[in-house]
């Protein structure tokens, strides 16, 4: 535990020195919910407020924006050299894994809160209880870390810094193919079986159900299933890949 409180403290640092990266991962967000409530709002007929629609789908992205980014940063600590300081401090790598997960799901809060505060301030109002609310951030966090160790072992599979990059658009398709922006049923035909059946859809569902305080019903369910299925899964994947690659 030590170990990986030393990690995460490593990764902040890290992540502070490179200022470019962390203003986009915490700004991109807040710029695209503008963008799609200002420029494309007007155009979408859900029958409810935009505004209200999309924020949970911006939350849902903007998580995938800041775990996409744990990619890079592990890619470059397996091609920097310092992993093998690390070994031969007996650090584990699950350690040093988990301290870029960590620090994934602290800058993902902190960009959470900031397009939670300047949704409010363009108008979103949410009817959810503390309870509801700790209840979503909750879900929200727990889906951070799933696609944080995810973007993880995509950084280990990959052998430039260049090539995990491509693990945001990747992720971020998964975000637009669902609920997050349009429901499922204005989708074309071909395409609403796989956003009806992909983790992102079930967990926009329960996120924006809790906030605006409407039944989540097997929403929940699911979401939990799906986080735990790719929690277990990536997890794995990252031991078996850091060990791959430092053998």
């Amino acid at each position: 535990m030590s170990d990986a409180l030393t990690m995460t403290a490593r990764s902040l640092r890290l992540a502070t020195r490179s200022p470019d990266a962390l203003l986009t991962a915490l700004l991109l967000p807040v710029m695209l919910m503008v963008v799609f409530v200002y420029l494309f709002g007007g155009a979408v007929r859900i029958g409810t407020s935009y505004l209200s629609y999309v924020v949970p789908g911006v939350l849902l992205l903007c998580a995938v924006i800041g775990a996409a980014s744990t990619a890079v940063t592990v890619c470059q600590d397996m091609t920097g050299g310092i992993i093998d300081r690390f070994r031969s401090m007996d650090v584990p790598g699950t350690a040093i894994l988990a301290g870029h997960v960590s620090a994934s799901l602290l800058r993902n809060l902190a960009s959470t809160l900031l397009v939670i505060a300047v949704a409010f301030g363009i108008g979103f109002r949410s009817h959810a209880t503390p309870a509801r609310f700790a209840a979503a951030l909750a879900v929200l966090l727990l889906f951070v870390i799933a696609v944080s160790w995810l973007a993880a072992a995509f950084g280990l599979l990959v052998s430039s810094a260049e090539a995990a990059g491509g693990a945001m658009f990747f992720l971020m398709f998964f975000s637009y193919a669902s609920s997050a922006f349009v429901p499922v049923r204005t989708l074309p035909w071909w395409l609403r079986g796989f956003a009806a059946n992909q983790p992102a859809t079930p967990v926009t569902e329960t996120i924006r159900g809790l906030l605006l305080r409407q039944p989540v019903g097997a929403h929940l369910g699911m979401a939990l299933a799906w986080c735990a299925g790719l929690l277990a899964v990536s997890v794995a994947a990252s031991t078996w890949a850091f060990r791959r690659r430092t053998a």
